[in-house]
């Protein structure tokens, strides 16, 4: 028996219907002992396994203003548009300066806020 390539195998599973592929699936167990629809599925994952992407939305949090209390006031009122209040509550209290926002605007607002001399968490 001829070795089939990979294009001539699955042109010929092209040519199958439903029933027909279903009986191969069945023999090939049979013979292989081995279900090809779960070594497929197993087999995605490696596909896009170079694809290693991280949370889309994140949340910057302030941990604790620190001794420059009032500069980073003035930072947290430049990044939300809050006013000097709400600003002043969020560097007593900490927690979220922004919420479900890009990696990259997460980590300009953390050096920001870093700058101003205070610690923050990128969630």
């Amino acid at each position: 028996m001829a070795k089939l390539t990979k294009d001539e195998f699955i042109s010929a599973l092209k040519e199958m219907n439903l029933l027909e592929i279903k009986e191969l699936v069945d023999a090939m167990k049979e013979e292989f002992g081995v279900d090809p629809s779960s070594v497929a599925v197993a087999a995605q994952p490696v596909a896009g396994e170079a694809v290693e992407e991280g949370p889309k939305a994140v949340t910057v949090t302030l941990v604790n203003a620190g001794a420059a209390k009032v500069n980073v006031i003035k930072v947290i009122k430049e990044i939300t548009g809050l006013g000097l209040k709400e600003s002043k509550e969020i560097a007593d209290n900490g927690g979220a300066v922004k919420e479900n926002i890009s990696v990259d605007e997460a980590n300009e607002i953390k050096a920001k806020l870093e700058e101003a001399g205070a610690e923050v968490e990128v969630k």
